[in-house]
């Protein structure tokens, strides 16, 4: 089931771990889990950003401690899909990267553990 969240201009789309397999030109995957939650197993295309790091890295004073340069590069028109273990900080971070205008969000509803339920690949390490 897809449902969308507006914030602002921006809309945050829920997809399923499948909706986003499928998709033909990914959104860039960001696990919002800690590291040592990603490290014991993630989306094989995730880049990890724990939640507080998004969070408080959206303060100027803490935006380059918080925030790899990767995250500060993103041009705010790259699709952008986020993902943590029961879509209940995905949300948050979702609706985070649309307040700080970034315009194509989506959220995996279910999280981690709805992709490792559906048998979806996924990959330990960093």
């Amino acid at each position: 089931m897809t449902a969308t969240m507006t914030t602002g201009k921006t809309s945050v789309r829920n997809i399923s771990p499948r909706e986003f397999i499928r998709m033909k030109n990914k959104p860039l995957l960001i696990d919002v889990r800690s590291g040592l939650e990603y490290r014991s197993g993630h989306a094989p295309m995730a880049k990890n950003l724990s939640l507080p790091s998004l969070m408080f890295g959206s303060l100027p004073f803490l935006r380059s401690l918080l925030r790899p340069q990767w995250f500060r590069d993103l041009p705010k028109d790259r699709a952008i899909a986020v993902v943590c273990l029961t879509s209940h900080r995905s949300p948050l971070a979702a609706q985070q990267l649309a307040k700080e205008g970034f315009q194509k969000v989506f959220n995996i509803s279910g999280g981690m553990a709805n992709w490792q339920k559906l048998g979806l690949d996924i990959e330990t390490g960093k």
